[in-house]
């Protein structure tokens, strides 16, 4: 394995509001995994798609929340970075748009920030 293979070295934080459901949680997280872009990097391990617990300002659990965490992995954190940050944006964006339309409601509100391996 050469260097920096397999090591989250930065990572997407899509922090879904307080109205979202567990169902929502679930349904986006499949729909980056079926985005070509972003299926194709997590093919090849350069990019990993999980579920992270929401933590507080004190680092404690907040209730049953959760977050989708993008985590971009080794040489791939490099240059194609920001890349990966705009799709992750628009494949949100397409999801909230699908959602509006097929479901009754407002999509929840979603926030897509680069963070540290750390903050995730």
């Amino acid at each position: 394995m050469a260097e920096g293979d397999g090591v989250v070295t930065r990572g997407i934080r899509i922090r879904l509001d307080g109205a979202a459901s567990e169902s929502d949680i679930d349904a986006l997280h499949k729909w980056l995994e079926r985005e070509k872009p972003l299926a194709d990097l997590a093919r090849t391990d350069q990019l990993r798609i999980d579920e992270h617990s929401r933590t507080g300002e004190a680092g404690a659990p907040m209730g049953t929340g959760m977050d989708i965490v993008v985590a971009v992995i080794g040489g791939a954190a490099g240059a194609m970075f920001q890349g990966v940050v705009d799709q992750v944006r628009r494949s949100v964006e397409a999801w909230r748009a699908n959602r509006r339309e097929v479901e009754d409601g407002e999509p929840p509100q979603v926030r897509v920030e680069p963070v540290r391996p750390d903050d995730r």
